[in-house]
């Protein structure tokens, strides 16, 4: 016996993850928006936004223009669990999925215009550290308890944020910081459902014979009878 179904659609936890990085490429749009408005910067509220990708930081390396150096968000799913006491074993399974939202920021030493320096370093954390705080934010407002998938998520939360050291040559590593954001979300996950089959018709009558001893009698009935 086989699924009678082809299998053609996502997991919610996909769904989820491309979820929150169109609500943060939204609302970066709308920050911007609302920064010129109010006669501020608008890349102080720009971000690029990725997906799964394994080192997008790479774009730094080669030492990018303004337009480029803006800060690097990357959204990727890490762990998938599930929670058997909360769940059906025929179609529903509660689930529990960690996203890693990372967060990188560059930074190039340069003069502050007052007879200072701005270190490159220090920099790329003030970057990195704006980009996490806009993503924190902007994925904890109310607006976005249910991530815009009420009935299907149950509850969204940021377990944690650990700064990180980005793995490549320590020239280049000190134009660049990295934050991790760990993104739980709790969610259902759907299987395929078995498709009943139709079953003959019995009846069934009881009888006792003389001697005390029981007697079926079946009547069976198919569909086309």
């Amino acid at each position: 016996m086989t699924i009678a179904e082809l299998i053609d659609k996502r997991d919610t936890f996909e769904i989820i993850r491309d979820e929150v990085a169109a609500i943060l490429l939204a609302n970066v749009t709308t920050q911007k928006g609302l920064a010129s408005a109010a006669g501020k910067d608008p890349r102080l509220w720009d971000l690029r936004i990725f997906v799964e990708r394994s080192n997008p930081w790479a774009e730094f390396i080669d030492g990018p223009d303004q337009l480029d150096a803006i800060p690097i968000v990357n959204v990727s799913a890490d762990t998938l669990g599930f929670d058997g006491a909360a769940s059906d074993i025929v179609e529903r399974q509660k689930s529990l999925t960690t996203y890693h939202i990372d967060c990188y920021g560059y930074g190039v030493s340069a003069a502050d215009g007052a007879g200072g320096h701005k270190p490159g370093d220090r920099e790329a954390a003030f970057e990195c550290q704006r980009a996490t705080r806009l993503v924190r934010n902007i994925l904890m407002a109310a607006e976005y308890t249910y991530l815009g998938l009420r009935g299907t998520v149950w509850r969204r939360w940021i377990s944690s944020i650990e700064f990180l050291q980005v793995p490549i040559d320590s020239e280049t590593a000190q134009k660049i910081k990295a934050a991790r954001i760990s993104f739980e979300v709790h969610h259902n996950e759907f299987s395929p459902q078995v498709q009943g089959e139709e079953l003959e018709l019995i009846s069934i009558t009881v009888e006792r014979g003389e001697t005390g001893q029981v007697y079926f009698k079946a009547t069976y009935e198919d569909e086309d009878s």
